[in-house]
């Protein structure tokens, strides 16, 4: 079962859920005069890189037996069938030695060189936020875990998304602001959310089946983070669509959304505004 999940936390690694907010607050203003502002505190998680390194390295370093009936409940191993199967996994050593180089190379592309089991990895990856613009802190807690905060503004005349780190093609988007012609202006939240439906499902269900298989590797209490927070517009333009629970309510500078972030939170925020 361990040697599954790692292979499908490879597989969401891989394919785009390498960071997850936990604990967090966010608003974004959007304004006429194309003027915007943005903002994050809390927390990102790492998806269990370096965890999953660790497990790779745990369950390939011993040899267990596994035997089952003919309803796929686990039995007990006959010596005959355990010496089959020690025989078959001494064989392909090799195979399994050269497939961890190649799964280990693809993960350090994937995060910008940096080896994920390499100790100071997340030290390095925090040494590389707080020299971009607009991460005023970052701050490491351990087990992947981030603490940091993000401010920036300026005029939109481009697209924008929330995070980007530099030299790790695999950062995936928390908030994106795509422009569109007419003067309308489209924002997605994808990873604030931690219900089942897509896209969010494979961040938080991946982080807590990550977190589940080293919590069995290591013998302690796993440590699930899923997204839990608020995020907020602001706007002076006009509201055309948007997926809050209760709309547009009055604000100083126009109108504001709202979005609770939790585990109840099935749908990812969205909204679509027009600046006439």
């Amino acid at each position: 079962m361990n040697r599954i999940l790692i292979a499908l936390s490879a597989s969401f690694a891989l394919g785009g859920c390498l960071l997850s907010p936990g604990t967090f607050s966010s608003e974004l203003h959007l304004y006429s005069d194309e003027r915007f502002s943005f903002a994050y505190d809390g927390e990102i998680e790492m998806l269990a890189l370096s965890q999953l390194a660790q497990m790779s390295r745990a369950s390939e370093e011993r040899f267990e037996a596994e035997c089952y009936d003919e309803d796929y409940e686990v039995r007990e191993c006959s010596e005959a069938e355990i010496a089959a199967q020690r025989a078959e996994w001494e064989e392909t050593a090799g195979e399994r030695a050269a497939e961890r180089v190649r799964e280990a190379e693809m993960l350090r592309q994937f995060v910008g060189s940096i080896d994920p089991s390499d100790p100071q990895a997340a030290q390095e990856i925090a040494t590389r936020l707080e020299r971009q613009r607009g991460w005023e802190k970052v701050e490491y807690r351990g087990d992947g875990l981030f603490d940091v905060s993000f401010v920036t503004a300026g005029t939109l005349t481009h697209d924008f998304v929330f995070p980007t780190v530099e030299g790790m093609p695999g950062a995936n988007a928390f908030v994106s602001i795509n422009l569109r012609d007419g003067g309308e202006v489209r924002v997605d939240a994808p990873a604030f959310a931690a219900g089942k439906e897509e896209p969010s499902w494979g961040t938080a269900s991946f982080a807590a089946l990550a977190a589940m298989a080293q919590a069995e590797e290591s013998g302690e209490a796993p440590r699930i983070v899923v997204p839990q927070g608020t995020f907020t517009i602001v706007t002076d333009g006009r509201i055309l669509a948007n997926n809050t629970d209760e709309g547009p309510n009055p604000h100083a500078r126009g109108q504001s959304l709202r979005w609770n972030v939790g585990p109840s939170k099935q749908q990812p925020p969205t909204a679509l505004v027009a600046f006439d």
